[in-house]
């Protein structure tokens, strides 16, 4: 079917009057009749599509064009962000990009059906550049080399060349930046000098200089491949081929060999930073899909015994699942992911089975789905009743902005009041309030916006305004059903309004199943849980992960003896120096 030059759209009464002039046409009364079916068919499948979920929203658009005006600028969804370097993401689903930062900025729109008089934040200055965007300076490049140049024929103290009277001294260097290009791994090919006697036949081979090391592949060599299989996303396979290509070949049998080595001496250090994020305060919680192989050959097991039961379905859990828990601890945060067929919340359970007796409980930040409750299959003590659970305000506003187009008035209601609520939190990060300080601001400026939103939502459900089996009373319904853990930050010091953080990290884990599809096994995904929650822990500490890694692994037996000191931030202190 040819695709139409231009996409059509019709309003209400365009359509009736099209009607009317299809009826008046010379057109028989039965293509008349088909003609005027179709019209509706139009209508009715475009209000179906904008009372459907996000996905088949897309597909609208694909199909009818957008519906937006150029008087009607696109809304942008808040995006409370905090200093972590891991980048932004959208609320709910899969997060974006996990190495580009985010402007801290709420969402757009002004304040319409509520009072904004006691709510408005102050104004943000316009123009200039976004932090770090425009040309980087020379001290940006922090892991360049440093070569002196002198001056060959001038010194300090001579007479000036050019005019004979003054004498030359000691400015500060001036810097030029040199970018050049490597092969990720590279190599260095030793031909060793031999000799042999003519009278005995003994052999002398030359010695490698030192800095040849012992091994073939260097401390450094097996961090770059960790760096590019669990940070880039780089398969096997590509790489293997990038390296073929530039003639220094790779296997990928031998990168996991390689990587497997890293893991040997990163798996301790997973355990004790464990041991410290279970102590921590504040827990963002999310979860995504994984495919690992031994587990879908599982599946396919299950599901043959249970269909020769005569069963639709296998009894036993079928899922697979990566975990991301963001756990700030004092002025750090960790990050650490569990692949396998555990839920976030029992994940979130083994962990917390190390915290001391006498902590208080945790902040738990996650979405509203019921597999992120702190649940046990083993029979651990810990529950729900353990932790002081918050939902994603944003997850809550998506479902409005999700179907502004259908329901314009009434979702701007709820959009407007919690744009203003995310520009009081954005003021709070500004001005670097304290826990208790930015509770009491939360009180005195967004509490009489969100009780008024309430008391607006029980409005529309307890009068009939809205049919509550409508996508808009789906949406008020969860609002309702989730309000004290949506709301926990205006009476809990340091609870967050959004799950952002967790999303940003959990980028990670996408970008390798995006990349490579599948792991093979529950080791080879405990591998990688293992060294992604190392790199992303090292980067929100403002660690040089390859560092870090190449001091792992020439430092095995110390980090053994004992992991806590050779933490991320802690690691430093312990080298020799140079």
């Amino acid at each position: 079917m040819k695709q139409p030059a231009q996409n059509v759209t019709l309003s209400a009464d365009d359509g009736e009057a099209l009607i009317a002039r299809v009826h008046l046409s010379n057109l028989p009364r039965a293509d008349a009749g088909m003609v005027e079916q179709v019209i509706r068919m139009y209508f009715w499948v475009a209000f179906a599509l904008q009372e459907a979920k996000l996905s088949v929203k897309r597909l609208r658009d694909v199909l009818f064009g957008p519906r937006r005006t150029p008087a009607e600028p696109p809304e942008s969804a808040p995006s409370t962000t905090s200093s972590a370097p891991l980048g932004a993401a959208e609320d709910g689903g899969e997060p974006a990009s996990v190495d580009e930062v985010a402007p801290s900025a709420a969402a757009a729109g002004g304040a319409a059906a509520l009072d904004a008089s006691q709510g408005e934040a102050k104004p943000k200055p316009q123009g200039g550049h976004r932090v770090g965007t425009g040309r980087l300076g020379a001290e940006a490049y922090v892991g360049a080399s440093r070569v002196e140049c002198r001056h060959e024929d001038l010194a300090v103290g001579q007479r000036c060349p050019v005019c004979g009277q003054g004498t030359l001294y000691e400015l500060p260097p001036g810097v030029e930046i040199r970018i050049d290009g490597h092969a990720l791994l590279s190599a260095i090919r030793y031909e060793l000098q031999k000799l042999r006697c003519s009278a005995c036949g003994q052999m002398f081979t030359a010695p490698l200089p030192r800095e040849a090391g012992e091994a073939k592949y260097s401390p450094r060599a097996r961090a770059v491949l960790v760096v590019g299989r669990y940070y880039l996303g780089l398969p096997f396979y590509r790489l293997q081929g990038y390296q073929a290509m530039l003639g220094v070949p790779m296997p990928d049998a031998t990168q996991w060999d390689q990587i497997e080595k890293v893991g040997d001496c990163c798996y301790v250090v997973f355990a004790s930073l464990e041991t410290l994020a279970a102590q921590g305060e504040l827990i963002h919680q999310d979860a995504t899909s994984v495919r690992i192989l031994t587990l879908i050959k599982e599946n396919e097991q299950m599901q043959a015994h249970a269909a020769a039961q005569g069963l639709s379905r296998p009894k036993e859990r079928t899922g697979m699942f990566t975990t991301a828990l963001v756990i700030k601890v004092g002025e750090q945060i960790i990050c650490l992911y569990y692949s396998g067929r555990a839920h976030a919340g029992e994940n979130l359970a083994a962990l917390l089975e190390q915290r001391e007796a006498d902590q208080a409980p945790p902040i738990v930040m996650s979405d509203a789905l019921s597999r992120n409750e702190v649940t046990s299959r083993v029979g651990l003590t810990v529950d729900e009743a353990c932790v002081i659970r918050c939902h994603c305000l944003v997850h809550g506003r998506r479902q409005f902005s999700d179907i502004a187009e259908v329901f314009p008035s009434e979702c701007r209601v709820v959009i407007d009041a919690l744009k203003q609520v995310f520009d009081h939190d954005e003021e709070a990060r500004e001005q670097q309030m304290s826990p208790q300080a930015r509770l009491t601001y939360h009180q005195a400026y967004s509490q009489p916006l969100m009780d008024e939103l309430k008391g607006w939502l029980d409005t529309q459900l307890k009068d009939r305004l809205v049919e509550p089996n409508s996508s808009l009373g789906k949406a008020i319904a969860y609002m309702q059903n989730h309000w004290e853990t949506l709301t926990r930050f205006l009476s809990v010091p340091g609870a967050p309004l959004d799950n952002n953080l967790v999303e940003r990290a959990l980028k990670l884990f996408i970008r390798q199943r995006n990349n490579s599809l599948f792991y093979k096994s529950e080791y080879s995904a405990y591998i990688a849980s293992v060294l992604t929650s190392v790199i992303a822990t090292c980067i929100y500490a403002g660690v040089n992960v390859l560092d870090y890694l190449v001091a792992l692994q020439e430092h095995r037996s110390e980090v053994f003896a004992a992991p806590e000191a050779w933490l991320p931030w802690t690691y430093q202190a312990n080298l020799a120096p140079p």
